[in-house]
């Protein structure tokens, strides 16, 4: 019974954070329902016993989220100073979503036994592998090409992202290695003696 309440509540609450990641006007509260997506998504994973997809959900999704967000205020300019104004007017909802989530986590934790019940499976037994020896021999066999390929997507996602959001500013003065290389140590070093009491001479 305490399967399906779970089921049933990390199930409405991500498809109604995913349809506020699309509507939300802020692109930040996007990132933030999205964020909320990603959790209730890995409780979904808990619950069918998938703990290792959970954590990764949890860890690498919410980590490029962050990523994300540092990506959206480079390129938008989102004005944080009108953020902060509503801080006071928004946060009953923020303790409301932060106590949703504090409730998901405990009937997750009661309803971890209860996971094999909900998916149809049979509990595994002692001597089979586990499924994060299994995932990975499956990723890096079969799926090995399709992995290198998401990666490399990755990596130029991130180059092009780099590029589109670097600015040259004309108030800063970059570096010169050519000239910084044929410098010799004479034209770098002045070696002075001053008197007693003079002081040095800029």
């Amino acid at each position: 019974m305490i399967a399906l309440i779970a089921f049933y509540l990390f199930a409405t609450v991500t498809i109604a954070s995913a349809i506020c990641v699309i509507f939300a006007r802020n692109p930040v509260h996007s990132v933030l329902w999205l964020i909320v997506a990603f959790f209730n998504a890995a409780g979904l994973m808990l619950l069918v016993g998938a703990e290792f997809i959970a954590m990764l959900l949890v860890i690498v999704y919410v980590g490029a989220v962050a990523v994300l967000f540092l990506f959206v205020v480079m390129m938008l300019n989102v004005d944080f100073g009108q953020l902060r104004s509503g801080f006071t007017r928004n946060l009953p909802l923020g303790l409301l979503v932060a106590l949703v989530l504090l409730a998901e986590i405990v009937i997750a934790v009661n309803a971890w036994k209860a996971g094999p019940i909900l998916s149809g499976a049979a509990p595994p037994a002692a001597e089979v592998q586990p499924n994060i020896i299994a995932f990975g021999e499956l990723l890096y066999s079969r799926y090995l090409l399709p992995f290198e390929l998401a990666g490399l997507i990755l990596l130029v996602a991130m180059i092009g992202a780099i590029v589109l959001t670097h600015r040259s500013r004309g108030d800063t003065r970059g570096q010169k290695p050519s000239k910084q290389i044929s410098r010799v140590p004479g034209e770098a070093v002045k070696n002075l003696n001053p008197g007693v009491g003079e002081g040095m001479k800029l």
